[in-house]
């Protein structure tokens, strides 16, 4: 059974305004189940409605995606079979990114590389699970570095600025999930998203321009994350990436229709070729495509 506060994502996908750019990239999106072939896992923390590959193929052809980034969800946890199943039915056209455990085999790490992953990801949010370990990170880095993975962190309120000294010391190429999701209520000039500029200045550091809907503070206007969006772009247009986070788990209240999502990015890369660099060749350079 669905819980409250897990909606899922709006069933009428408006087809955007926006002409995206052939081989455009959605770099933040799941998939769920079906449960009666990929079960979600006993010790999820939420259960968010089935949404599998065939939803997400849908999404993406309306809106003109090509390409997309998986993201393993907490709600599969380290059972990555759904995962394996998208991945091997469209080699080329997607990338991965897991959840591993300092005891994931180094075979299985292996296997996930073969079949397109690209990322491990660890979460700060008190929501999913107790932060991970220094000692934990440094297990999971010493993974994933043979195969030049990215680590993928999802952090929220002032996570980018706590966690900065962490990020820095990490010889891996990381990527900040939902732009770091800064609480906006303290405007674009707070710790956090100064952090997130220090951090792109490194060359070393991604930031995915998703979570448009998780940010705004005055839904369904979103006009205070695209703002944060286009400052993040601008100040390092060549270390952004742009996701629709399909399909919006976890979400509590508003949900956005995916088709504005789409249109927002006439205010956060206001230029073909600014669109081309955020959809195309980025995601082409981050994952590996």
């Amino acid at each position: 059974m669905t819980e409250p506060g897990n909606p899922g994502p709006d069933p009428n996908t408006k087809t955007p305004a926006l002409v995206l750019p052939p081989g455009s990239c959605d770099a933040h999106c799941h998939i769920f189940g079906p449960t009666a072939e990929f079960p979600y896992a006993p010790d999820r923390t939420y259960t968010p409605p089935e949404a599998p590959l065939a939803d997400l193929q849908r999404l993406h052809g309306i809106l003109g995606l090509e390409r997309a980034v998986i993201v393993q969800s907490a709600v599969h946890t380290t059972d990555h079979a759904a995962l394996y199943d998208a991945l091997g039915r469209f080699p080329g056209r997607y990338r991965g990114v897991a959840l591993i455990k300092p005891d994931t085999p180094d075979a299985e790490v292996a296997r996930l590389h073969e079949a397109g992953v690209r990322g491990a990801r660890l979460h700060f949010t008190p929501h999913l699970g107790p932060a991970p370990s220094m000692e934990t990170i440094q297990a999971i880095v010493a993974k994933i570095r043979p195969y030049d993975w990215h680590l993928a962190l999802h952090v929220a309120g002032d996570g980018a600025a706590e966690h900065e000294e962490l990020v820095r010391s990490l010889p891996v190429t990381v990527v900040i999930d939902h732009m770091g999701r800064p609480d906006l209520r303290a405007g674009l000039d707070s710790a956090p998203v100064h952090a997130l500029l220090r951090l792109l200045d490194t060359g070393s550091v991604w930031i995915k321009l998703s979570g448009a809907d998780r940010l705004a503070t005055r839904p369904p206007s979103m006009a205070d994350s695209a703002a944060l969006a286009r400052k993040l772009a601008t100040h390092a247009p060549d270390r952004v990436v742009w996701g629709t986070d399909f399909p919006h788990p976890n979400t509590h209240g508003f949900v956005p229709n995916d088709g504005d999502l789409v249109d927002l990015l006439a205010e956060i890369a206001p230029t073909a070729e600014a669109r081309e660099r955020l959809l195309v060749t980025n995601p082409a350079e981050c994952f590996g495509f």
